[in-house]
């Protein structure tokens, strides 16, 4: 004999199935679906505006904003992956070659210390220095031909990255489009309290729209200067470490300096003091700057998380999902306290934050 709660159960467990399986078909192009919603969400302020000034037509107004996104976001990016792919080629070549060696540059600064620094570092335990930069050159080399492989990954994979993207701009035109209609019935479909429901997705489009609105304007920028940086001074592949130091630059505590820093300790080492003090003004009053100055001013409060959160989660998310895990990983994080604070809240007195 049927009962309502077996329906009921049969129903929700029909449900949770069609998930997983709705999401497993999706997951090939996961890339494309999460850069739609994000792009959706950041540009839909615009596409508001568009829409008020022409008198309602959702269509042309989403198409502009699309044509918008196009312009300062997209393109732009795919040049860069473009010429990145050309730069990891050659910079690989040249590894392959001898000509470019991190175990020729690390011992041309080993050269360059001086008798009472080597003398100093034996007694503290650190005497054996050759052995020491050996193990750091191969981890770079290891590294940079780790980029340089990815790079090339990217490249070959042309048709894949063509239909992800044709599908990305197909989504993000009707999440533009039709995106308030959308969130409302999600909503509406969702089993908690609304103020619940309105404080958890409200969470979700803050922290993606500081995530790329703050996080990833900054990282660009101060990868920007310090690649425009390494060209000037001579710097080989700056190109290359200019995308280097954008990924560092999007890791709290962390940043490019980790690039330009002991870029700046061979200049200094080598003879080439101008440029190892270039690159060190630069790197500290410029691309520090940049960071303590346009971060507060982009993001705010947003996010309301501590740094060392946005670090794991952004370090977690790119080893699990690639590029794509600097969003999904502060986002997942922000969800997970969201929903706790949702709890400890509800257990308590009820009353919930503004979004």
């Amino acid at each position: 004999m049927r009962t309502s709660q077996l329906e009921r159960g049969a129903f929700l467990l029909l449900l949770a199935a069609v998930t997983v399986l709705f999401c497993w078909v999706l997951l090939p192009f996961m890339g494309a679906v999460m850069w739609s919603v994000a792009l959706a969400i950041l540009f839909t302020p615009i596409y508001r505006r568009l829409v008020r000034r022409m008198g309602g037509r959702n269509n042309l107004a989403a198409l502009l904003t699309l044509t918008v996104a196009l312009v300062i976001v997209i393109l732009p990016l795919i040049a860069i992956a473009m010429s990145l792919v050309t730069e990891a080629a050659n910079v690989s070549q040249r590894m392959r070659s001898g000509d470019l060696s991190f175990t020729r540059y690390l011992q041309q600064m080993l050269d360059a210390i001086p008798r009472w620094a080597r003398d100093l570092l034996e007694r503290v335990g650190l005497g054996d220095i050759e052995t020491m930069l050996d193990k750091v050159a191969r981890g770079a080399a290891a590294a940079s031909q780790q980029i340089a492989a990815r790079a090339l990954t990217i490249g070959q994979n042309t048709f894949e990255f063509l239909v992800s993207f044709g599908l990305m701009l197909y989504m993000l035109f009707f999440l533009l489009r039709d995106g308030g209609q959308l969130s409302g019935t999600i909503r509406n479909a969702l089993p908690l309290a609304k103020p619940h429901t309105n404080f958890l997705l409200g969470k979700f489009t803050t922290v993606i729209r500081a995530t790329i609105k703050g996080n990833v304007v900054v990282a660009v920028i101060q990868g920007a200067i310090g690649g425009l940086t390494f060209w000037a001074l001579g710097v080989q592949g700056s190109l290359l470490w200019g995308v280097v130091m954008t990924i560092l630059s999007l890791l709290p505590a962390v940043g490019a300096a980790l690039i330009w820093g002991p870029v700046a300790v061979y200049f200094l080492a080598t003879g080439s003091v101008w440029q190892g003090v270039v690159l060190i003004l630069i790197g500290v009053f410029i691309i520090g700057l940049v960071d303590n100055v346009l971060r507060p001013v982009l993001v705010g409060k947003d996010t309301q998380m501590p740094d060392y959160i946005v670090l794991m989660s952004t370090v977690g998310g790119l080893a699990l999902f690639g590029i794509n895990g600097f969003v999904i990983g502060p986002v997942i994080a922000a969800m997970f306290m969201a929903a706790w604070h949702v709890f400890a809240t509800a257990e308590t007195d009820g009353d919930l934050p503004p979004a």
